[in-house]
């Protein structure tokens, strides 16, 4: 096994830095393409085997530090850079020496982006594994529900922002910024710190646009004729990037190719053994013409509960498809047995609840898809609190799978022009003393309807997971989940973030008669 370094040349002149894996053998090999900006040394190996690995099945490997990034010349402009420089990228590998002519990419994140990002409609990958990945820089990237993704949105320009900086031989800038993500002083700092250090950058760009609104936003647009390549489709559960993956596959199957799809248990960096075999199996049926030793059947998904795959076919309880309605006499915020769970057919449902949301001591968001710290997370002590409403099913007879998008309805008012509702789905083991948060939802309402008695809607991160007889299932709903967003302020004249002396106290009016909590086809797009 070798490796060296090569240098791409660029139509306008710049050089990209590659490093190539090739196998020990001599021979004319299939071509593997990741291009990221994280320094190409590091490749994907975050949740994907070493190069060398994949070189000692076959294959030439080439990761690329992207434009400004590494040991790449040019300045560094985020996904905008990546079409034009993409197009060149496959072009290159195809013909790197050693190069039988095919190629594939794969690659997670920013390196699952790049590899839909092209400008040139007839130089495409012959296959490609997108990873954790999305074409919409406000739905896919940087907001949920109308707000703005805080911590990951911040942490992850930050990290952006310190290659920049050390590029530039900055050492007290790349320290300033290094010191802020570790202490979490980000939270508080992180703006102002990309505007110190990074004012052009991309993440500071997101920050800078309304993400309830369509305006100013970036939404790629790969030709269909890529989304006719034979492609697997990779994503998690636990992470913020899964609707992208799962819109690839919506636009996949409109423009008539066939992609595979899995979901994990797993975060954005955890993937629990990663998936380097099932990527070799579908690089080999479609650089090699080596049939998998099993059939790639379209969908997987994994139980986030048992982290078990589900078997090709296997269906949910259809218990899982029909809706629940939401019942409280007020105490649901208080007693956190109040409020329940209740199917259409026991009756019962209806009720007020008031909620309180005071910003000096916010309610904040744990684990999920969101979080810093994402993945299940254990939040009965944040049910406890009175400024959480909890509605718990009863114990179940049998076990129940659930599997879909969880979608709730229902009508709420504030006395504030703004407020923010946050929601958790949990399961409640067998003596109520363990809650299992299992997907979360957050969505913003600003401006006078705010404060007006209307509909609301939230969606939940996609799911599926099994409970046990003599579970419960719950929701539980809340006016904030810091730092997985900013504190909403309720004041028109105060953005929402940090807390602040201008952040008001919010009071949430519950309306239950009509509250549903349905659980949709994964499939299904999302509905206002």
């Amino acid at each position: 096994m070798e490796w060296f370094d090569a240098w791409m040349p660029c139509p306008d002149g710049v050089r990209l830095a590659t490093r190539i894996w090739k196998p020990a053998m001599a021979g004319h090999w299939p071509v593997l393409l990741v291009r990221q900006p994280y320094q190409r040394a590091i490749a994907s190996t975050v949740t994907s085997a070493h190069p060398a690995w994949y070189a000692g099945q076959g294959y030439l490997v080439a990761v690329q530090d992207v434009r400004g990034c590494g040991d790449s010349a040019g300045t560094f402009a985020g996904f905008a850079q990546e079409a034009r420089d993409g197009a060149t990228a496959l072009a290159w590998a195809r013909s790197l020496p050693g190069s039988n002519g095919r190629l594939g990419c794969y690659g997670f994140s920013y390196q699952g982006l790049t590899q839909l990002l092209c400008d040139d409609p007839t130089i495409l990958p012959d296959c490609l594994v997108p990873a954790m990945a999305g074409l919409d820089e406000r739905l896919h990237w940087a907001s949920d529900g109308g707000a703005h993704r805080w911590a990951l949105g911040l942490a992850w320009a930050l990290q952006l922002a310190a290659e920049t900086v050390r590029r530039r031989g900055e050492e007290k800038a790349w320290q300033a910024i290094r010191h802020s993500l570790r202490s979490g002083a980000f939270l508080e700092d992180g703006l102002a710190l990309l505007e110190r250090h990074d004012p052009g950058g991309m993440g500071l760009g997101w920050f800078r646009l309304d993400p309830a609104h369509a305006d100013g936003w970036t939404v790629h647009a790969p030709p269909d004729t890529l989304f006719r390549q034979p492609m697997l489709l990779l994503g998690g559960w636990w992470d913020a990037q899964l609707e992208g993956i799962l819109d690839l596959q919506e636009r996949s199957l409109r423009a008539g190719g066939d992609p595979l799809l899995r979901i994990g248990a797993w975060t954005h960096l955890d993937w629990n053994g990663g998936s380097d075999r099932l990527q070799l199996a579908f690089f080999d049926q479609h650089l090699r013409d080596r049939p998998p030793p099993q059939p790639l059947v379209r969908e997987r998904f994994a139980d986030l509960t048992t982290a078990d795959w589900a078997q090709p076919g296997e269906a949910p309880h259809p218990e899982g498809v029909s809706p629940w309605r939401l019942s409280s006499q007020g105490l649901a915020c208080i007693d956190g047995g109040e409020g329940r769970l209740l199917r259409p057919e026991d009756g019962g449902a209806g009720g007020n609840v008031w909620l309180v949301h005071d910003p000096w001591r916010a309610v904040p968001g744990r684990g999920g898809h969101l979080g810093l710290d994402a993945g299940p997370a254990e939040r009965a002590d944040l049910d406890r609190r009175g400024d959480v409403a909890c509605f718990s099913s009863g114990a179940l007879e049998s076990g129940l799978i659930l599997q879909g998008r969880p979608r709730l309805e229902l009508e709420v008012a504030a006395d504030q022009p703004g407020f923010d509702l946050c929601a958790a789905l949990s399961i409640v083991r067998a003596g109520g003393r363990q809650v299992l948060q299992i997907s979360t939802a957050v969505a913003r309402f600003t401006g006078p309807d705010a404060q007006r008695r209307q509909r609301r809607v939230l969606h939940f991160q996609p799911l599926r997971a099994t409970l046990a007889s003599g579970e419960c299932l719950r929701l539980s709903l809340a006016g904030a989940a810091w730092p997985q967003i900013a504190v909403v302020s309720g004041n028109p004249n105060q953005q929402p973030g940090p807390v602040g002396p201008a952040h008001r106290v919010i009071t949430l009016q519950l309306m239950l008669a009509e509250a549903m909590l349905w659980l949709l086809p994964i499939g299904s797009a999302k509905l206002g």
